[in-house]
């Protein structure tokens, strides 16, 4: 093998490697042959005819996302920004198209979505907007798929992602949503306290209603007690005026036993008046006399019965 022969075999070997390339997955190749179309290969490895045929371009069979923003008004004149997000992919059965008919994809599909936009927010008032935009997500996605069908394009789905008012705009909204909100907390917090004082009130009636009924009970007991009292005082010969005068002085004492007892009480009871001491002591002296007098007549009427029953 001379020096000749070996370049010949370098350049051979060079122009058969040429020939041949590879195809990603999800990916078309088009082929041109002295710029004319020739064919489209897909994933693997291809042969193309070294110096003849040439890759004219590569084609992504993929999803793939174009976000848009749009500035447009809204029926109430607020001006408002959209981001419109476009997902699509290239027709496998359609890449010529998609290649051929279209130089700038993106650019066509950007002034579809600003055209819809801009013809179906201005119908609206801002509130609809937040309320609607599947509908206007939907319309967009319907004029695109009418439109770029025919150049090689499906369009999969379009989202709006995102509505950002003017920045005074959200500022104002959000103070009314606040408003409505201390609103609605107020009107709850009144209804609360209502209740608690409507519950408060019927409570205080139930236990007036009940401290009065216990008052009539205890009244009627004592009015009982005092009844039979007086009864068997009168079978021992005691007149009712002497039996009520014995029953206030011996409730007088307990009452004032009963206070004697409570080692830790702090009451002291006093006279009301400046001639209250002197009446209390003449009371006093008036009562011992009494029961000095009615210890008397019991025993006399004591003693009459039993010379009556010898």
């Amino acid at each position: 093998m001379n020096f000749v022969t070996i370049p010949i075999i370098v350049l051979v070997v060079f122009i058969i490697i040429s020939g041949l390339f590879t195809v990603k997955q999800q990916t078309a190749a088009i082929i041109e042959r002295f710029g004319k179309f020739q064919s489209i290969r897909h994933s693997g490895l291809q042969l193309k005819i070294p110096l003849v045929d040439r890759v004219a371009g590569r084609l992504s069979l993929k999803i793939q996302q174009l976000d848009v923003i749009i500035e447009t008004k809204t029926l109430d004149d607020v001006f408002v920004r959209l981001k419109v997000s476009v997902q699509y992919k290239v027709i496998k059965e359609k890449v010529y198209d998609a290649f051929y008919k279209l130089d700038y994809p993106h650019d066509q599909i950007t002034s579809y979505v600003f055209d819809v936009v801009r013809a179906e927010v201005p119908k609206m008032k801002l509130d609809d907007v937040f309320v609607k935009k599947d509908d206007i997500a939907l319309a967009v996605k319907a004029e695109l798929n009418d439109a770029m069908l025919d150049y090689g394009f499906d369009i999969i789905k379009t989202l709006v992602t995102d509505i950002d008012p003017d920045a005074q705009v959200k500022a104002a909204m959000n103070r009314i949503n606040a408003s409505d909100r201390e609103k609605t907390a107020a009107q709850y917090e009144g209804d609360a306290q209502r209740i608690l004082i409507v519950e408060k009130a019927k409570a205080e009636a139930e236990s007036k209603r009940l401290q009065g009924q216990g008052i009539a009970d205890q009244r009627r007991e004592i009015a009982r007690g005092l009844e039979e009292s007086v009864e068997v005082l009168n079978r021992v010969g005691i007149n009712s005026q002497e039996a009520s005068a014995l029953i206030v002085v011996t409730q007088h004492y307990d009452t004032l036993q009963s206070l004697g007892e409570e080692t830790n009480s702090n009451l002291i009871l006093l006279p009301n008046a400046p001639q209250a001491g002197s009446n209390m002591l003449n009371d006093m002296v008036a009562s011992f006399a009494a029961s000095n007098q009615i210890g008397e007549a019991m025993k006399a009427q004591k003693k009459k019965q039993a010379e009556d029953n010898e």
